[in-house]
This record gives C-alpha cells, sequence and structure tokens, in this order.
C-alpha cells in the first residue's frame, strides 16, 4: 500500500511539472511574438519601459537636500543681473583681467548686478573703464544707456545708474558668514551668453594674486575663491549663496590660457556695500585709514623677530601723523584683530579697515612683547584728516569748481541729477552772473545729472550756450554764457 500512495505522488508531481513547463513557454513565445511582430510599431518607448517592472533600490543617499537645491537661488537671481556692453572712443584702452577676449577697437562685454529696484547696478570698473557709451540689457532684453556714478579701481568696482523703476534686484548676503566647502552660484555673460548660471563651492577667502595696480598702493584684494565657472564676460556679474543673496561680485580668474581652468575670484559683498554707498553719496570713495606699512607674519618672520605668533598682520612701520601713530601702534607690532574679528594676514585687514570711513573708529588688537593689547584708532584719510571727500571736478571750466549733488540733496530739490557750482573766481561763469551754490540742471536744453554730463556736455560746445538751473532757496535761473 505504501509502495502505491508513493507512487501516486510521483505521478501528481510529474503531471504537475509538465503542466507548468508548458505554460511558461507559451507564456515566453506569446510575448516575444509581441515584440517581434512589431519591433518598432505603435508601443512608445515609454510605454515599453513602464510594462518592465524596476526592481532597482533607490539609493537616498543621492537626493539632494532641499537646501542644496540650484533651482530656487537660479531662479530668484537670474533677473537681476544684467549685460553691459562697453563702447570705447579710437585709441581708448583698457586691461580687463576677464573682458579682453571682447575687446576690439570699439567695444567690449560684461556683466552687471541689480541692486536696488530704481536702477542702481553694481559692476567692475574694469568693465565700463574709459568707456564712452555704456549699454545696460536687462534679461528681458529690455536696453538702456547707463551713467557712472562712480568708479573705485583700488577695489575694481563701480556703480551706474539706469532710467527705470520697479527692476528685479538681488539683495546682499554677507560674506563674513560664508566660509569653505559652501555650496555658491556665478551668474553672468560669458562669451555674450546671457544669463549663464554655474555651480561650484567657495574654495577659499581673503585672497590676494596681485591682479589690482594703484599708485597710492591703495589697492585691495582680499576675494573670495571658488571653483565656479568663470570665464570672459563674467566680470562684474554675482557670484550668491543658494538663499539667493548677494555675496561677491566676479571679478578675475587665475589661468594660463585666458579662459577658465579652475579658480575664480570674487570682491565681497561686505566690501561691495561700503564702497557702493560711499559712490552714490560722495561720488568717490571714503578711505580711512591706518597709516602703517604691513606685511604677512609666517614662520620664518616669527623665528627672525621672536614673535609669540605665526600668522597675523606685522607693523614695518608707522606713518608721521597717523591714525596707527595717534593710537600708539608701533613698528614691530603684530595686528591679530580688527573690532574683534581675527586677522590672519594683510588682505583681510586691509578689507576689514576698508569697510570704514574717515573719521571712524576701529579697536585694534596686537601683540607687542609676547602681550595682547588693544587700541581704539580713528581712522584718517589720504590728507591725513578725518574729512569726508567729495567728488569735485574743476578741468578747463574757465574758473569754475563744481561738485555733484548728494542723493539727500537730490530728493531735498526734487531733482533727478544736478551738479553745484562750489567756487568761482574771475572766468566765463561769473562773467555771465552765476553765483556760487548755483545748482545746473540742464544746458542747451539738455539734462545734467552729475560733472561728467557737464564735462562731456561741454567739451563740444562752441558759441552761446544756455545755461539753465535753481539756487538753494529754490529761484530758478536762465543764463546765456558766450563759451
Amino acid at each position: 500500500m505504501k509502495n502505491r500512495y508513493i507512487f501516486l505522488a510521483m505521478f501528481a508531481s510529474s503531471v504537475f511539472g509538465a503542466f507548468l513547463s508548458a505554460w511558461i513557454v507559451l507564456s515566453y513565445t506569446n510575448n516575444s511574438a509581441a515584440f517581434v511582430s512589431d519591433p518598432v510599431g505603435n508601443i512608445s518607448v515609454s510605454e515599453r519601459q513602464n510594462r518592465v517592472s524596476f526592481t532597482n533600490n533607490f539609493d537616498s543617499s543621492i537626493v539632494i537636500p532641499e537646501g542644496v537645491s540650484f533651482v530656487n537661488a537660479a531662479n530668484s537671481v537670474t533677473l537681476g543681473v544684467v549685460h553691459i556692453r562697453s563702447s570705447y572712443s579710437s585709441g581708448a584702452n583698457s586691461l580687463n583681467p576677464l573682458d579682453g577676449f571682447f575687446r576690439n577697437q570699439s567695444q567690449s562685454s560684461g556683466s552687471g548686478v541689480i541692486i536696488t529696484n530704481d536702477g542702481f547696478i553694481a559692476t567692475n570698473n574694469h568693465v565700463i573703464e574709459d568707456a564712452s557709451q555704456i549699454e545696460v540689457v536687462l534679461h528681458d532684453n529690455r536696453s538702456y544707456q547707463a551713467k557712472v556714478i562712480g568708479t573705485d579701481p583700488t577695489t575694481d568696482l563701480a556703480l551706474l545708474k539706469i532710467n527705470a523703476k520697479e527692476l528685479p534686484f538681488i539683495r546682499y548676503g554677507n560674506s563674513d558668514r560664508v566660509v569653505p566647502g559652501q555650496w555658491v552660484l556665478a551668474i553672468g555673460n560669458p562669451f555674450d551668453l546671457n544669463s549663464t548660471v554655474t555651480a561650484g563651492i567657495v574654495s577659499a577667502k581673503a585672497r590676494n594674486i596681485g591682479i589690482l595696480r594703484d599708485r597710492s598702493n591703495l589697492q585691495i584684494e582680499s576675494f573670495i575663491q571658488t571653483d565656479a565657472a568663470v570665464n570672459p564676460g563674467n566680470s562684474g556679474g554675482a557670484l550668491v549663496n543658494l538663499k539667493g543673496e548677494l555675496i561677491g561680485i566676479n571679478t578675475a580668474i587665475a589661468t594660463p590660457t585666458g579662459t577658465y581652468a579652475g579658480y575664480s575670484f570674487a570682491v565681497p559683498v561686505m566690501l561691495i556695500r561700503k564702497v557702493m554707498d560711499d559712490l552714490l553719496e560722495f561720488g568717490e570713495v571714503q578711505r580711512g585709514l591706518l597709516g602703517i606699512r604691513i606685511g604677512d607674519v609666517n614662520a620664518q618672520l616669527a623665528e627672525a623677530r621672536d614673535l609669540s605668533v605665526v600668522s597675523g598682520v606685522f607693523v614695518s612701520s608707522v606713518n608721521d601723523n597717523s591714525s596707527a601713530e595717534e593710537a600708539g601702534i608701533q613698528e614691530g607690532d603684530v595686528i591679530v584683530a580688527i573690532n574683534g574679528t581675527t586677522v590672519h594676514n594683510v588682505s583681510e585687514l586691509q578689507e576689514l579697515v576698508a569697510r570704514n570711513r574717515p573719521g571712524d573708529q576701529v579697536e585694534v588688537t596686537y601683540i607687542r612683547e609676547k602681550a595682547e593689547k588693544n587700541v581704539t584708532a580713528t581712522l584718517r584719510n589720504t590728507e591725513g584728516t578725518t574729512e569726508i571727500m567729495r567728488a569735485i571736478y574743476s578741468d578747463k571750466l574757465e574758473g569754475g569748481l563744481f561738485e555733484n549733488l548728494s542723493l539727500n540733496e537730490l530728493s531735498h530739490f526734487d531733482l533727478d541729477g544736478g551738479v553745484r557750482i562750489i567756487q568761482l573766481r574771475d572766468g566765463k561763469w561769473k562773467d555771465a552772473g552765476l553765483k556760487e551754490d548755483f545748482i545746473i540742471t540742464s544746458i542747451d536744453k539738455l539734462d545734467i545729472s552729475d560733472i561728467e554730463d557737464l564735462h562731456r556736455t561741454l567739451k563740444n560746445k562752441r558759441g552761446g550756450i544756455l545755461v539753465e538751473g535753481i539756487y538753494p532757496d529754490g529761484e530758478k535761473g536762465v543764463f546765456g554764457i558766450d563759451w
């Protein structure tokens, strides 16, 4: 009986196996026939993919965290970056670290950042240097002629103005909070390719690459170094964090070929903020100086001078009648902090001091004879005083000395622009009856916004001209001058 049950079990198993094998073969044959009969037919690739179950396990480690997404930042700032086209008169030349590629006999190309909704634009000085005409093209292809409010070659920054309202702009961030390894985006117009976005990380801070030159040796290089791709045409464009905040203006690249080779450099926004405010209010940058000659501290210098630190800023000499001399800083001191912020090198110190104006006080922490000391220094200007210096123009204008109006003054007089006569000597202006404090608003019905406008308008004038404007008390004046 037992053998009989075993036989029946084996027979049932064999029959089941035969049916299973037949079902598998038929299924395979039917599916193959369907694909063979319609190898490229009406079944789309998407449908074909959907018919195959996806069984690979998804690796959650490749998910980009929300804070590291580039999309929102790119969308929020692209509208605030403009294309700048600078035209040059015959014979004009400029040495542009990034933009020489586009310069021919008449034009060069760069970028700019809209920083207010009423048309103020920050860019590099070398983008617009010596330009006879500056065209600003917005993201939506609207085009404007720009006026130069002011320039600062010592930081390679410039402030422009276009006559437009309700513009998208990029808000200032805080470059002091930027750290190496942080994601950043560079937005600009490389090779005339508008609104190009590239990504990278902050590689280092307070870099000095020796690219700026100034006769008074007042240049400031404290660049943010990144590996975001930057090329000719990116100059003056935005470097932003992933919140879409401006942390720098792309200025230079380090390259043996003239194009991107892995290193780009941006002026930090905390310095930009101060320079833009100065140019807007005074027409030129107000530099507060300690009045010292300095160098980086390193291990060799520390050993030679028996210093107790191997980083900081070594004071090699102190200028007479300087802020540092008045505060008691001496040759041989090592400055290690400004206003409580540690400084490791000259670049960091220069940037922190340059954020202040003449008359501002800074706390200087230094080491002398291996003891740390603190003093308060009142910064002075290049003339050794604490006075604010306004941009004054007096070049061959027949005995007249002129100055731009500040933003507050323009608002007070309800003017879009104007130039004040601050001093008159014998000459055509005085002979025509004009008096000091008169504000010139137009010449021959052409608006005069600033000193540059005045100079450009008068340069090619011959014969009689009509000068219009107002006095501070509101009295209007019209004068004819034989020019």
